[in-house]
């Protein structure tokens, strides 16, 4: 063993660490730091008071800050397949005699792509993306209505409030830019925040979140909803396995989506 590093070091090789891997295992950086689970508890804690990361049961993950709404078209790229099998699985989840809410969002849109052409199912969507090629749905589609969001290619304000006020679902699902277990699901803008709480409140049965991995540990800059407020976690085969088991004990269940081979 070397010489103990002093506290500005350990948390500084922490930071690297999660900058590298962006979650880590108490374990592991009880090796790196070559130090005992009571330090590493401890640093983490500043750590996390300083807004570097934010704890898990087990060790830690990068607290991602995003802040900005990017362009649709530049969403759009970012794991485009993870996005197009995600958004199938979601629409899977679509039964005969659902009305379901969905959101904006590049991920969003792959699931109202994805939607069984069935009569017997009804969306309302503020998402303007879709509409440009999808043609005859196959099934109930509405939109909110409400102002234009160009960068988000949405509805949103209070046209689009007051409408989904007119409305029960027994299921929504929604695109989001950040998850995070102590700041829960967040979206870039206010008008889109709003629209989403809406359509939350508006649900009496499952709340599905559809979204990458990479989502995991970013926090945007509108609460929209607890990591409580979610029955089901709709992701890719990079989502962590450690993030898996604590949304568990949130008792929010996580479906992975597969390429085909």
């Amino acid at each position: 063993m070397g010489k103990p590093l002093i506290p500005a070091q350990r948390r500084e090789k922490i930071q690297e660490y999660l900058a590298i891997h962006q979650i880590a295992r108490t374990a592991d950086l009880m090796s790196v730091l070559e130090t005992s689970e009571a330090t590493v508890r401890r640093d983490l804690e500043w750590l996390e008071q300083k807004g570097f990361l934010e704890r898990t049961h087990g060790g830690a993950i990068l607290n991602q800050r995003v802040v900005f709404e990017q362009e649709y078209q530049q969403r759009a790229q970012h794991f485009p397949e993870e996005k197009k099998i995600i958004g199938e699985l979601a629409a899977s989840l679509i039964e005969e005699g659902d009305i379901v809410f969905i959101n904006s969002g590049t991920t969003a849109t792959q699931v109202l792509h994805h939607i069984p052409r069935n009569p017997r199912i009804t969306v309302f969507t503020n998402n303007i993306s879709a509409l440009a090629d999808i043609g005859d749905p196959g099934f109930h589609l509405f939109l909110t209505g409400g102002e234009y969001q160009a960068r988000s290619n949405s509805l949103a304000g209070r046209f689009a409030f007051d409408n989904l006020g007119l409305v029960f679902a027994n299921k929504a699902i929604l695109g989001v830019d950040g998850i995070s277990l102590k700041h829960g699901l967040t979206v870039p803008t206010n008008p889109e925040a709003e629209v989403v709480r809406r359509m939350i409140e508006r649900t009496k049965g499952q709340v599905i979140v559809a979204a990458d991995h990479s989502k995991w540990g970013a926090v945007s800059n509108f609460h929209v909803a607890g990591i409580d407020e979610m029955d089901k976690l709709v992701t890719d085969a990079g989502f962590s396995q450690r993030a898996v088991k604590d949304l568990a004990e949130h008792s929010v269940e996580v479906r992975m989506a597969k390429e085909q081979p």
